[in-house]
């Protein structure tokens, strides 16, 4: 009898010690599923969810705050995921607020991340849908760095083709590295073209500042004024000397010297086309002469050359 009581007790105890963990994990499973306490749903709509699962948690500001309850595709370019979320959070999720599928750590579990949105809209209401944007998927991370390693292989080579001219090559860039006599005689121009910038600075300064007629002419408005004066009353002058000189030909005591200034001027252009009149005489007779000489020259030619032939 004493050995039974001592089973029983022991299966009693047993018994009472499975159901408290069984309940315990039943607890903590609900709790960090939501299943107990009050929730509310959201809903998201993505074009590819990239792995997520039922169960996956839902994250806000980093912290769980839900689960995702329910996956269903609704068109081959679209899948409505539903969120169990708590209700204390509710009032933090705008209406603007954005979801995102992300992931727990480099290679864990995926995870629907909610952005916050702006205070100036109205917190969500159960079964509200909030923007999504698009996942990264790994398939585009390797696009991606497949793309950057081909570059990074073609500017290797570009870069070895370029090391390669400008060791053996004989531009201007491989003679600066190279030939000290060039780089002399650039540093040299490099030299007088300072020089010559500092003449034109200073230059350009004295134009500025300076005293002379130039600097004047350049920054004085008076000093151009005067000169533009000057020029006016020299044009005036000028033009009154014109007139003098056409009345004093005019004139009884400059009258004969202006008419045999005149006569020798019509006489020199007289015999000027006196000489050229005869040079034009001359001209045809010498060349009747070479036609003539020519002519008298072809005939002797072809007896001569008919008496080679006999």
């Amino acid at each position: 009898m004493k050995k039974e009581s001592g089973y029983t007790w022991k299966l009693g105890m047993f018994v009472i010690v499975g159901l408290v963990l069984f309940t315990g994990t039943i607890y903590l499973v609900g709790k960090s599923k939501n299943l107990f306490g009050s929730t509310f749903k959201l809903q998201a709509r993505f074009k590819t969810v990239s792995g997520l699962k039922l169960g996956n948690n839902v994250r806000f500001s980093g912290i769980n705050i839900g689960t995702i309850s329910n996956i269903e595709l609704i068109t081959d370019t679209s899948v409505m995921v539903e969120l169990l979320v708590k209700n204390e959070v509710q009032q933090f999720i705008k209406t603007d607020a954005t979801a995102s599928i992300g992931s727990d750590g480099l290679m864990g579990d995926k995870v629907l991340t909610i952005s916050p949105g702006s205070g100036i809209n109205k917190m969500v209401k159960d079964h509200d849908i909030i923007g999504t944007k698009s996942a990264v998927e790994m398939e585009d991370i390797m696009n991606s760095v497949k793309a950057s390693v081909d570059n990074a292989g073609i500017i290797t080579a570009q870069l070895a083709d370029f090391s390669y001219k400008m060791n053996n090559g004989n531009g201007t860039l491989t003679k600066l590295i190279t030939d000290e006599a060039f780089a002399n005689s650039l540093k040299s121009t490099l030299s007088n073209l300072q020089t010559s910038s500092r003449e034109f600075a200073k230059f350009t300064y004295q134009m500025n500042n300076g005293n002379g007629a130039l600097s004047k002419l350049v920054s004085d408005d008076e000093f151009g004024n005067t000169l533009d004066s000057t020029m006016s009353n020299l044009q005036k002058g000028t033009k009154s000397l014109s007139e003098n000189m056409e009345a004093a030909k005019s004139s009884i005591l400059f009258r004969g010297y202006f008419k045999k200034k005149k006569k020798a001027a019509a006489k020199k252009q007289a015999i000027l086309k006196k000489e050229q009149d005869v040079n034009n005489k001359i001209k045809p007779k010498t060349d009747s002469i070479e036609m003539k000489k020519s002519n008298t020259k072809q005939p002797t030619g072809k007896v001569t050359k008919s008496k080679a032939d006999e």
